[in-house]
């Protein structure tokens, strides 16, 4: 029988020796759900781009010309709020569940305010956003609603994020997952009534008249952002009305404590950074592929699309060690925290050395997915199988700093990644890129990769990630 993590946190905080496979199931436990909730979040991403591009090229552009805004946007939101759930999880390892709940009334009152206050910004820009970036006149008017509208939804973005997060640091993966899958499954209904007009179509041999707002771009913003309200309300309604250490229902003071921010501070505002940082070395690495050509363009773009089916888990397994390492720095555990430190990466990076396997070997079929175009095909595997060997280091480095993450060391992953990706990444794709094109952004990316991942093996290893000590 597995163990929950509230019995694995009680063990711990007795002092027991926990066997290895009793940590390695109780791993796998947390990890499975959250792999499957982002397989489904991936999935929502290319039915999206899929609805939206049998309109033309021109909606599938702008929406483009506005992603790495909501990446940037969005990113930040992840960083603050994932600070909330690192606190959570280790007070709960601690067994301060009064402290918990006390910085889940505190979240409740920031995903208030910087949700509102994030809309507020994104729909202020949003008319002038797509000028700034360079689109096309005859885009700039989409663009800028779907901008508005995907920003009038933060605050219900943010609520599912954080407390979804807050679900899996008490051990629940579950039901964020099944969150998700709902959430999928009203995005595709949304955007099918909203972007197509009424049309007719045939349904076992019978012609229907099936309604549609006939909002073309507007509406892939509008069904984004409905299902996305449902599942923010979800996420909050299970919170409030579950019983369990986090039960919002027992007595408890909504004051933002002096604590709270310090720990918001330490480990939030690093993790926010880390976010901006990538998000912006990622549009600049788009600016050196624009300039290699129209081939080039769509074969990085599918390309980026077809990896971000192998690295999923890696991101599902860091979800878990996120709770894990939390959780055992809570118990004062530090024999723990290493072992399951440890133990999720090395999880990480065999899946991830499976999954680049299997890229390697259907990086053509991949690219057929989303184009016929056999020259972008033919580009797109090209450079996937130069990715394909940097996978299980990229895993190395995805879940340790998730470990470190749940110690506090947030500042120590930043540090990490802004020098690998601006340092590293950057710098060879600008003296590559001239020279071998769009082969050589993508080797670029995958040297820095495996530099990556061994600069956080070897973090990892030295222990110091452990030196930040429990959160106040």
């Amino acid at each position: 029988m597995t163990l929950s993590l509230e019995q694995l946190s009680a063990r711990m905080r007795q002092g027991e020796d926990i066997p290895l496979s009793d940590t390695a199931r109780i791993a796998l436990a947390l990890s499975i759900p959250s792999i499957l909730e982002q397989l489904v979040v991936t999935a929502m991403e290319y039915i999206d781009a899929a609805m939206v591009g049998h309109i033309g090229a021109e909606a599938t552009a702008a929406i483009g010309i506005v992603s790495s805004s909501t990446w940037l946007l969005h990113g930040i939101l992840v960083g603050l709020y994932t600070a909330f759930s690192i606190q959570i999880a280790q007070y709960l390892g601690a067994d301060r569940q009064q402290d918990a709940r006390g910085v889940l009334r505190q979240s409740m009152l920031f995903n208030l305010m910087l949700g509102l206050g994030a809309a507020a910004f994104g729909v202020g820009i949003s008319r002038f956003l797509p000028g700034w970036l360079g689109a096309d006149i005859s885009l700039q008017a989409d663009a800028s609603a779907y901008f508005a509208i995907w920003s009038a939804a933060l605050p219900f973005t943010m609520a599912m994020g954080m407390y979804s997060a807050m679900l899996r640091a008490t051990g629940d993966a579950l039901t964020p997952g099944l969150i998700s899958v709902l959430v999928c499954a009203l995005d595709v209904v949304f955007n099918f009534f909203l972007i197509n007009p009424t049309r007719q179509l045939v349904l076992f041999g019978q012609s229907v008249t099936v309604w549609g707002a006939g909002l073309s771009v507007p509406g892939a913003a509008l069904g984004t952002a409905l299902s996305t309200v449902v599942g923010g309300l979800l996420a909050l309604g299970v919170l409030l009305l579950r019983d369990g250490p986090l039960c919002i229902r027992k007595p408890g003071s909504w004051r933002i404590t002096s604590a709270c921010l310090r720990n918001l501070w330490r480990v939030g505002t690093p993790l926010a950074a880390e976010r901006a940082a990538l998000s912006s070395a990622q549009v600049l690495l788009v600016r050196i592929v624009s300039g290699l050509g129209t081939v080039a363009i769509a074969a990085n773009s599918l390309g980026v699309n077809a990896e971000g089916l192998c690295y999923m888990a890696g991101y599902g397994i860091q979800d878990a060690s996120i709770a894990l390492i939390g959780q055992a720095v809570g118990a004062h555990r530090r024999d723990m925290a290493k072992r399951f430190a440890w133990l999720c990466t090395m999880m990480g990076m065999g899946i991830m050395a499976l999954s680049g396997m299997g890229l390697w070997l259907f990086a053509p079929a991949l690219m057929g997915i989303f184009t016929a175009d056999a020259a972008v095909i033919a580009l797109g595997a090209q450079v996937l199988r130069i990715e394909a060997f940097a996978e299980p280091m990229f895993g190395a480095s995805i879940v340790a700093s998730g470990a470190m993450q749940g110690a506090g060391d947030s500042t120590g992953c930043f540090l990490l990644n802004l020098f690998s990706m601006w340092g590293v990444r950057l710098t060879l794709a600008f003296l590559l890129a001239p020279r071998l094109g769009l082969v050589g952004v993508w080797a670029a990316m995958c040297i820095e990769l495996c530099i990556r991942g061994a600069l956080f093996l070897i973090r990892l290893a030295r222990g110091k990630w452990l030196d930040k000590g429990a959160l106040q």
